[in-house]
């Protein structure tokens, strides 16, 4: 026989199986949250390493997803922008693209990867790689002087990019000392 009608786990109210989402209309052992109990005060109260994206959940192998309860997918990605500005621990890092032989990136993130993450949407092969990382109470000044310090090996700069070999890079973030 088919169920017409579900109980809430939150306000044990029986309700018509519409007002649940559509990922909870059949109960396996899950709990099942109607609609205005999941999306109350914008909270969702299931498994906080799920994405939900306003009150709908959003599985992990969607290209955005960030664990969390959003009210839209800009509020998912750019909810850490605010205290990123203002967070001086961090890592430097050391990026290269085979594309451009012999050039390395040099710069700083709160994570390394998260960072990478972002170059691979930039390409179409996904071909940075992460090569080196190290972090500093104080990435801005600790990216600053990694700057500088490569620069005067390096034979050509741009920006933050630097024609310089890997090791030697490396060598030079990896004995930098931030006061």
């Amino acid at each position: 026989m088919k169920h017409t009608n579900l109980t809430c786990t939150k306000c044990h109210e029986e309700k018509p199986i519409e007002e649940f989402y559509a990922n909870n209309k059949r109960n396996h052992g899950c709990d099942n949250f109607c609609i205005p109990c999941r999306t109350e005060d914008n909270r969702t109260i299931t498994n906080p390493s799920r994405m939900f994206v306003n009150g709908k959940y959003i599985p992990k192998s969607h290209q955005l997803y960030k664990a969390g309860n959003f009210k839209t997918f800009s509020d998912a990605a750019f909810e850490s922008l605010a205290g990123y500005a203002t967070t001086p621990e961090g890592e430097v890092y050391i990026i290269v693209n085979p594309a451009w032989k012999g050039w390395i990136k040099i710069g700083m993130a709160v994570e390394a990867e998260d960072r990478l993450r972002g170059y691979q949407t930039s390409s179409p092969l996904r071909d940075f790689k992460l090569k080196f990382k190290k972090y500093f109470d104080n990435r801005r000044k600790a990216e600053q002087q990694a700057h500088t310090l490569c620069a005067k090996k390096a034979i050509k700069r741009k920006g933050e990019w630097f024609k310089i070999d890997l090791k030697i890079a490396k060598d030079i973030i990896n004995n930098m000392e931030i006061v």
